[in-house]
């Protein structure tokens, strides 16, 4: 769904033309950008532009503030990782922002995914499943950055400790993934991949002319 901003001239544009615009930094906008920033959560859409947007309104308007855009925001950016929207998104943040407790928490979540130590990360998002109800997708699209980790770590992994990976997963669901990936399944073993498939042999012709070689050949005489 497009949604449309409203101009004080009457006219109306898609809010992706109006964040290429100086009317990105209008307050009188933020109120469609937060719902697009919803829109977002709910149907597992992301637009980066729109959320630095909006939180740079925040920024500009603090009695505007919305924490519960501000969730969503930063959750979002979680699930874009390994890419570094997160630490754009906390650069914009407010004092009132980075003091609230759940905003603690999501940050913290981060610095552990940045670790790649997913056994504490699915152990903390347990603890507060309340936090990733409104973000539709938010699990697997965390399951696509393990994955991406397992891919350029491990040539052979347990599938036991792959499923722990992905968040103490079934099997059903590892199935999915393995299939998504085209990893194989051999006993209690997953082949991400051989080494021949990582390492492939580079046939390298040179071709030197003499014209290049007089001068230092001359120099040894």
């Amino acid at each position: 769904m497009v949604h449309y901003v409203k101009m004080e001239d009457g006219k109306v544009m898609p809010i992706q033309e109006m964040l290429k615009s100086i009317e990105r930094y209008n307050p009188e906008h933020l109120k469609v950008i937060e719902a697009y920033v919803e829109e977002q959560a709910r149907e597992n859409q992301y637009d980066l532009e729109a959320n630095l947007a909006c939180l740079k309104l925040y920024q500009f308007n603090p009695q505007l503030l919305n924490l519960n855009v501000t969730y969503i925001i930063l959750l979002k950016a979680l699930t874009n990782f390994p890419h570094t929207d997160f630490v754009l998104c906390k650069c914009l943040l407010l004092p009132a922002q980075m003091n609230d407790e759940t905003v603690k928490e999501i940050i913290y979540l981060a610095n552990i995914l940045e670790k790649c130590d997913f056994a504490l990360f699915w152990s903390r998002v347990s603890q507060h499943p309340e936090n990733f109800q409104k973000i539709n997708g938010f699990y697997d699209s965390i399951r696509k950055f393990v994955c991406h980790v397992v891919g350029i770590t491990f040539q052979t992994i347990d599938r036991g400790y792959l499923m722990r990976l992905l968040g103490n997963v079934n099997e059903t669901v590892l199935r999915v993934w393995l299939k998504r990936y085209g990893w194989k399944e051999e006993g209690g073993l997953v082949t991400i991949a051989t080494q021949e498939d990582k390492i492939k042999t580079k046939h390298i012709n040179e071709k030197i002319e003499f014209d290049n070689l007089a001068p230092l050949m001359a120099n040894c005489l």
